[in-house]
């Protein structure tokens, strides 16, 4: 078969592993994953308790509009409807936005380390690639409007960033899109928006209404507990939102999905709980941090990335084998360090315990 050769050069997203093979392979009745970011607290209970009571025939297709769920969205978020975008996740609008803008004679630009999957379609459409290395952790927004010339049709932002957690404040990012030239689409990436506390950090949304070429994107995959349902969205100016609708697939949030999302958002207890509980579990790791004077990255998301100084694969089969899943930075382009999900208090004392065994014993 004739396969395009950049699909066949490409290394599929590799997820962790999952916990029953962990345990199988260790032989270990517990594991604790803290390996992809996901809510140790699980969902709101608005949500769970409306997916119990789900009735409707499985046999049906999901309503294609994602109605209840876009009139929700729309009067949580204070926006028009015609400016919302549903996605299986926010992995699908990325997908979907490079479908719709990129090909083998345009660019686009991105930070390195960041989220992989921008690079990743982009690879599959043949565009140009330009990635700018961040500056201790952060975006070099400079850098990165130098990098724009006449083939430019996208900007990736991620902030706060993933693998860093680092962010960009409000009077560094309304400078660089005030610089953007309006026919290219800037796309912000909020994945970790709701567990951000920073007092500089900008309003997304107002700045749409701004900037006709910029759209944010959210998921309910972190703080709202709902990754295994996969629903994320996009904000942006309607003209955006209509060109971009032909290169979404028919159905593509689920009705599970669309019904849990509905109910998390109206409960915003259970979010400002879980962003507390993470701030605190961060004290943990910073405290951890300090005492041995190791490197890294103060985060404004539920994880952290941690600078061992030496083989992140290392620390990363060290932890598995005490029944703790973490992400070695080998992959996230940090090679001496580890990304840890913060979990729950009694977890990350679990984790740090183990670590703690790790470094006194080297």
């Amino acid at each position: 078969m004739r396969w395009k050769e950049r699909v066949l050069a490409l290394t599929p997203y590799q997820p962790g592993k999952s916990i029953e093979a962990v345990k199988k392979q260790f032989e270990l009745d517990q594991i604790v994953k803290l390996a992809s970011n996901e809510n140790p607290f699980g969902c709101s209970e608005q949500a769970l308790s409306a997916l119990q009571s789900y009735q409707k025939s499985l046999a049906l297709y999901p309503d294609g509009y994602a109605t209840h769920l876009r009139e929700t969205l729309a009067a949580f978020l204070q926006v028009e409807e015609a400016e919302l975008i549903l996605g299986n996740g926010s992995d699908n609008l990325i997908q979907m936005i490079s479908r719709a803008l990129l090909h083998p004679n345009a660019s686009t630009i991105m930070a390195t380390p960041t989220f992989s999957q921008y690079k990743h379609n982009a690879v599959i459409e043949g565009a140009i690639i330009k990635e700018i290395p961040l500056v201790n952790g952060n975006h070099n927004l400079d850098a990165m409007l130098k990098a724009i010339d006449e083939t430019t049709n996208i900007i990736w932002v991620c902030s706060p960033n993933n693998p860093t957690g680092t962010y960009i404040p409000e009077n560094k990012l309304v400078p660089f899109l005030e610089q953007v030239p309006s026919h290219i689409l800037v796309v912000l990436d909020e994945a970790y928006y709701e567990y951000v506390v920073a007092e500089d950090y900008y309003d997304a949304i107002s700045l749409t209404r701004k900037y006709e070429n910029l759209i944010v994107l959210r998921t309910f995959s972190k703080i709202y507990g709902l990754a295994a349902l996969r629903v994320g969205y996009g904000v942006a100016n309607s003209s955006i939102i209509k060109a971009l609708e032909p290169a979404r697939e028919p159905f593509n949030v689920n009705s599970l999905g669309q019904l849990a999302a509905s109910e998390a958002i109206k409960d915003q207890n259970f979010v400002e709980s879980c962003r507390e509980k993470n701030r605190q579990g961060l004290t943990q790791f910073y405290e951890f941090c300090e005492h041995y004077q190791l490197e890294f990255y103060h985060t404004q998301t539920n994880f952290i990335l941690i600078d061992f100084k030496i083989d992140g694969d290392e620390i990363f089969h060290y932890l598995q084998a005490r029944g703790y899943i973490v992400r070695s930075g080998k992959a996230l382009g940090f090679p001496t360090a580890v990304r840890i999900t913060v979990g729950s208090s009694e977890q990350n004392e679990g984790v740090l315990k183990a670590l703690r065994e790790f470094l006194e014993a080297n």
